[in-house]
C-alpha cells in the first residue's frame, strides 16, 4: 500500500495507517506529520520524507524505516519492533523506551535515551552512527546504548553530561578518549571481549542496514560505561 501523504493531515494519515490491511505500507511525501505508527505492530512502514515528533511512540512490533531524518521523540516509550534512521534523529529520542530497537545512521540530538529502562527479556537498544548530543543515557535505568562516532574518531561522540543520574544499563562509546565531565556514579572501562560480544550483533545489524563496514568498527577502541554501584545517587532534593 502506497499513501501519498502530501498536504495530509496527521489525523488522516494515521487513520489510514491503521485501518491498512495490507503489513507493507509505504509513505511518500511525508512532511512533518506526527505520531505515525504509534502503537502499531505486524506492519513493516517505510517512510520517504521528514516524520514529525513522535514516530513510533508506543511502538509494539512494527518495522519503520526513515529514509530521511527524524525529528524529537522517536520511539517515545516504545515497547518492541525496529525503528532505522536513514538521516540524523532529534531530540529525546528513545524517551523511557523499555523494548525494541532504534538504530540511526547519523547524528543523534539531546537526551537521546533518557529514562530508558528494562524488564525480564525486554531490553531496549539504541545505536547511533554519529555523535549524540548533552544529556545521552540521562537516568538510564537498563538498555543499551552505543555511539560509534563514525567520522569523528578524533573527538569525543557525545555531549555534554553523559550518563548523569545513570543507574542501570550500559553505554558504549567508540572513541580513543572518554568525555571529561563523566560523574563518579559511572564506571568508565575499556570494553572487554564479553562487552564486544554483547554488542557486536547490533553494530552487525546497523551495517547491514547502512553500509558499513563492520570489521572497521569493530576492530576500533569501545568504552563500556555502567553505574558504580558503590556510589550511587544519594542526595535528595526537597522543599521545606
Amino acid at each position: 500500500m502506497i499513501i501519498n501523504a502530501q498536504n495530509l493531515y496527521y489525523k488522516e494519515l494515521n487513520q489510514k495507517i491503521r485501518e491498512a490491511s495490507d503489513k507493507d505500507i509505504v509513505i511518500e511525501n511525508c512532511l512533518g506529520q506526527r505520531y505515525i505508527g504509534d502503537g502499531q505492530g505486524n506492519k513493516n512502514i517505510t517512510i520517504y520524507g521528514t516524520p514529525g515528533n513522535d514516530l513510533g511512540a508506543y511502538l509494539d512490533g512494527c518495522t519503520i524505516r526513515v529514509m530521511g531524518n527524524a525529528q524529537d521523540a522517536t520511539g517515545d516509550t516504545m515497547n518492541d519492533g525496529t525503528i532505522y534512521i536513514h538521516g540524523n534523529s532529534g531530540d529525546v529520542c528513545g524517551y523511557a523506551m523499555r523494548g525494541g530497537k532504534i538504530f540511526i545512521r547519523d547524528n543523534a540530538g539531546y537526551r537521546t535515551g533518557i529514562h530508558m529502562k528494562q524488564y525480564k527479556e525486554k531490553k531496549p537498544v539504541i545505536v547511533i552512527g554519529g555523535t549524540a548530543g548533552s544529556f545521552l543515557g540521562e537516568y538510564l535505568a537498563g538498555g543499551i546504548i552505543i555511539v560509534l562516532g563514525l567520522n569523528s574518531e578524533d573527538t569525543v561522540p557525545v555531549g555534554d553530561f553523559c550518563g548523569t543520574g545513570m543507574h542501570g544499563g550500559k553505554i558504549y562509546l567508540r572513541c580513543i578518549r572518554l568525555p571529561q565531565d563523566l560523574p563518579k556514579q559511572v564506571i568508565a572501562r575499556e570494553a572487554n571481549e564479553e562487552d564486544m560480544e554483547e554488542i557486536k550483533g547490533y553494530i552487525e545489524e546497523f551495517c547491514r542496514e547502512f553500509g558499513k563496514d563492520k570489521e572497521q568498527i569493530l576492530n576500533s577502541k569501545f568504552f563500556c560505561l555502567v553505574p558504580n554501584t558503590k556510589n550511587p545517587y544519594k542526595q535528595l532534593y526537597t522543599h521545606n
